[in-house]
């Protein structure tokens, strides 16, 4: 039974969805499980190998002879490979359905056909059937078909009655980049098995969404760093698909792709350190996406040229100084009505000192739903504000949100910029920045008196912590922070994520304080 609590969280959930995502949920329930069968598409095709350069190779994950690695686990099937393995979680297993070490740079042909065969030969896979795996997979065995000359016909008969699969299990119901996804994938088919049908519920889809998903200032709209580049990697694959092979009419599409990806390249360019970090916001996890620097290179590649958007800050902005560099997050919770890869994190911020990491965001270890998932998601897990021990957003069953922090820009200028949420209800929280060569000056107000509030900053685990406790003075290395009208200061545990699966503990500092709180970020010479 659910209480009233509950019920309300699902009502705070729910009315963010879009129409079409109740009705398509509602639509597969039932064709799941009604007798009738819904009808399919002709079961005849023709296969036309195409032409494709790897500019990027997938990072190696078949370490051979049936032993894999993925998200830093690895197994070793000893008989044969179970490709509905669940030990791991979903994402393990997914990972091992989407076939990505068909392109990395070691495969020989004989592993991946025997790999491929195996797959098949497995008349109860589970997982691997769902929509998002399908699409990922069909284009990796598309690529290494095609580049291997590989006529088979079983092969190909599996590869149609997948992509059959596929554009009747579209994922309407979740949208966001699972339906993009769908989408480059159905380009891929299109052109493989010279198919008009998967070819015009690509390009209705690619035309639809990416015009929804890219913004003004080239972001895509779940406003997760790494998936942006994961989105915008199946964007450049799109584009270096269609420079190669034009046997159907696709010149509008192709213009369209390169357009968006001027875009997404200049949003990338604006959030990705001097180094070529990205800040972890939201979903981002390390060693997934390809490097922004792969991604430039690849691009390039591609000719494809842009410039660099100069917009008013919208969700995220990289300050650059000569010492350095900080994001700062004062994005809404995105998208609205796919916010599964959102954060309870507004006003977070990450600091880069001299091209190293100081103050991050602890990223992600993990998907499965759990006290790990809900605490990498938390708003005490980043570096803002947390009042009495509440979430800023209402954060939830691994990939929902249901109440959400509504944030308002209430100035900006070249160095300075200030907002306000009402995450908390009637209590507001605001923050400022002031932003200096030697200085970083951050101003937290709460509107309410005698209001339990905490200031956390997360340390890079790499890097040396100095409590002076009688000056009330942090030192890490050549960074110095104080703090003003604070209550308490503590020196905590936490768990940093270098990767999925891969924890390190690390140090935080925690500031309590009731009204206000100035934090002075000083660069010591």
């Amino acid at each position: 039974m659910l209480n009233n609590k509950k019920i309300l969280l699902v009502f705070n959930t729910v009315k963010y969805l879009k129409f079409k995502q109740i009705f398509y949920r509602v639509y597969y329930y039932f064709k799941q499980r009604l007798p009738f069968k819904f009808k399919k598409g002709s079961e005849n095709f023709n296969v036309n190998h195409i032409n494709f350069t790897l500019y990027l190779y997938n990072k190696k994950s078949y370490l051979g002879n049936n032993k894999f690695t993925f998200v830093n686990i690895e197994h070793l099937f000893k008989k044969n490979i179970d490709w509905n393995i669940n030990i791991y979680g979903k994402l393990w297993t997914y990972n091992l359905n989407y076939f990505d070490y068909l392109l990395q740079n070691d495969i020989t042909k004989d592993d991946g056909i025997k790999l491929i065969k195996n797959f098949i030969e497995n008349k109860k896979i589970i997982d691997g059937l769902e929509p998002y795996p399908i699409s990922l997979r069909g284009i990796n065995w598309i690529i290494f078909i095609s580049q291997h000359k590989i006529n088979d016909d079983e092969i190909n008969k599996t590869l149609f009655k997948h992509y059959q699969i596929l554009q009747n299990n579209l994922e309407y119901h979740l949208l966001g980049n699972h339906l993009l996804e769908n989408a480059f994938s159905l380009l891929f088919a299109a052109l493989f098995f010279n198919n008009q049908n998967f070819l015009n519920k690509s390009i209705k889809i690619l035309f639809t969404e990416l015009n929804e998903q890219i913004l003004e200032d080239g972001a895509h709209f779940e406003l997760s760093p790494m998936y942006h580049q994961i989105i915008l990697k199946k964007l450049l694959d799109a584009i270096n698909l269609l420079q190669e092979n034009s046997s159907l009419d696709t010149d509008d599409l192709y213009l369209f792709l390169r357009n968006k990806a001027k875009k997404m390249l200049s949003w990338l360019e604006n959030i990705t350190f001097r180094n070529g970090d990205i800040p972890m916001f939201n979903d981002s996890a390390y060693d997934i996406a390809p490097t922004s620097d792969d991604l430039i290179y690849y691009a390039k590649k591609l000719n494809i040229n842009w410039k660099l958007i100069k917009t008013a800050i919208i969700n995220y902005k990289l300050f650059r100084f000569n010492k350095f560099e900080i994001a700062i997050d004062m994005a809404q919770i995105g998208a609205s009505y796919q916010p599964g890869h959102a954060h309870a994190d507004t006003f977070t911020f990450v600091l880069y000192y001299e091209n190293q990491p100081v103050i991050v965001d602890p990223a992600v270890s993990t998907y499965n739903i759990g006290k790990i998932r809900n605490r990498e998601r938390s708003t005490f897990y980043h570096n803002t504000v947390c009042i009495n021990k509440q979430n800023s957003s209402e954060i939830w069953g691994g990939f929902r949100v249901g109440k959400r922090a509504k944030v308002t820009i209430l100035n900006q200028s070249k160095n300075k910029i200030s907002g306000l949420h009402n995450g908390y209800k009637k209590i507001k929280h605001i923050r400022k920045f002031y932003l200096k060569e030697e200085q970083i000056e951050i101003i937290d107000i709460i509107n309410k008196k005698e209001i339990q509030a905490q200031a956390c900053l997360h340390i890079h685990p790499d890097r040396n912590i100095i409590f002076n406790k009688k000056e009330k003075t942090i030192i890490i290395e050549n960074v110095q922070i104080k703090f003003e009208h604070f209550n308490n200061i503590k020196i905590e545990n936490y768990y940093f994520a270098k990767g999925f699966n891969n924890l390190i503990l690390s140090k935080k500092i925690v500031i309590s304080f009731n009204n206000t709180l100035t934090t002075k970020i000083n660069f010591l010479p």
